[in-house]
């Protein structure tokens, strides 16, 4: 295939000097040849020097930089890729006989942009966020196969909610990977391990890949603040808060979430993992219709709301959603109550939703204090060049 090429403006080279990977429509100067939506691209800049080369997209987002170097995008290419996740992934110790739930490639972050790759044991689940890496799926699950070896029992693609609205791709999610003589997986759920305790994993019909990974380091912490405290894990989903405070010695715990099926999903879990054990109950209900006819027994606190802004334009009332949220929370919580309260809104910055935050203590006229600022953990790095990566913040408060 023809090496088709794509010209910046002249002045417009600075972000890739500066190894950022995206670059924008507006840097556009002209492409040489007729590409399609995905395909690869060499990038120069003005004076006709090799810059970089990534997946065309249309959009803002005009391409995704793949590498900074003139090498083929080949299957030594991925193997090489999914090999230093890999190897990064062991080097941290979240891939490990008592942790099965991971993620191996976390986008941008692995130099992959628009790929997902979360491991639950010996199924992959795969994401892709652009339309060249849906068109890689089939070479990226081959060398994935190849990585991981005789860990890896299936791969499965689930990217009909994730790719590109307008490139009208009508993906279905299915295998592209199963390996013989293995049972097959069931879509009622696969049992995986986080940090010894087992979770049912809703991979085939559950949000994202299935489980929110990127919780693992903060349910760790909730385990650590959780003896003989009263829990409320509000937007509960699969009761991951709720296993964790369950271990750490909670004197109850009650998951609350709008969802039936997710109820279902955080009952089972908590089941899963503590047999008839009565400390906890599992509730279907509007959060904020909750927590106003809580009756203030809580001391400690999850809210961990799905994200209330997906773009800019959504900000200003995102921002009125999670001062609202928390000040109901605030006001309802006795003294001496810890609160874990999150944002995953990639448009809310860490300076926005710690605003929002302050503002609701004010509201609720409670002294605040801030225990830890959370993040995502280490298996969703941030590109050091990109710092758009950081999506995931948190607070924990102790609440007079």
């Amino acid at each position: 295939m023809k090496d088709m090429k794509l010209y910046l403006k002249r002045g417009k080279e600075e972000s890739l000097g500066r190894f950022h990977p995206w670059i924008f429509s507006g840097a556009v100067h002209h492409i040489e040849g007729d590409p399609e939506e995905g395909d690869l691209l060499s990038v120069y800049g003005a004076d006709g020097g090799f810059l970089a080369k990534g997946h065309w997209q249309v959009g803002s987002i005009a391409l995704r930089v793949l590498s900074f170097e003139d090498i083929e995008i080949n299957a030594a290419f991925w193997r090489q890729r999914l090999s230093a996740a890999l190897d990064v992934r062991r080097s941290i110790g979240v891939a490990r006989e008592d942790n099965t739930i991971y993620r191996l490639v976390h986008g941008e972050g692995d130099f992959l942009p628009g790929l997902v790759i979360d491991m639950y044991g010996g199924l992959a689940v795969m994401q892709a966020h652009s339309v060249g890496m849906h068109r890689d799926r089939a070479a990226i699950a081959e060398a994935l196969t190849e990585v991981m070896g005789e860990n890896l029992q299936a791969i499965y693609y689930k990217s009909e909610t994730t790719l590109p609205f307008k490139a009208d791709l009508h993906q279905e999610n299915g295998f592209l990977y199963e390996r013989k003589g293995c049972p097959a997986i069931d879509k009622k759920g696969y049992a995986a391990v986080e940090n010894g305790l087992k979770f049912n994993i809703d991979w085939y019909h559950g949000q994202k890949t299935g489980f929110f990974v990127d919780q693992r380091d903060n349910r760790s912490l909730v385990e650590h603040y959780a003896r003989g405290r009263k829990v409320l894990n509000m937007f509960c989903y699969t009761g991951g808060f709720s296993v964790y405070a369950m271990r750490g010695g909670a004197e109850l715990v009650h998951s609350v979430d709008s969802s039936a099926k997710a109820i279902e999903l955080a009952a089972a879990n908590v089941e899963m993992n503590f047999p008839s054990d009565a400390r906890h109950e599992a509730h279907v209900c509007d959060a904020f219709e909750y927590l106003d006819k809580t009756d203030g027994k809580y001391d400690l606190v999850i809210l961990d709301p799905p994200a209330f802004a997906k773009h800019k334009d959504a900000l200003v009332r995102a921002l009125k959603g999670y001062t609202k949220l928390n000040a109901r929370a605030m006001a309802k919580m006795p003294k001496g109550s810890v609160l874990f309260t999150f944002s995953c809104s990639q448009a809310v910055s860490k300076e926005h939703f710690r605003t929002a935050v302050f503002t609701a203590a004010a509201i609720a006229r409670r002294k605040v204090r801030i225990l830890h600022q959370l993040h995502q953990p280490a298996d969703h790095p941030i590109n050091i060049y990109h710092p758009e990566g950081e999506y995931l913040k948190g607070l924990v408060l102790y609440v007079e």
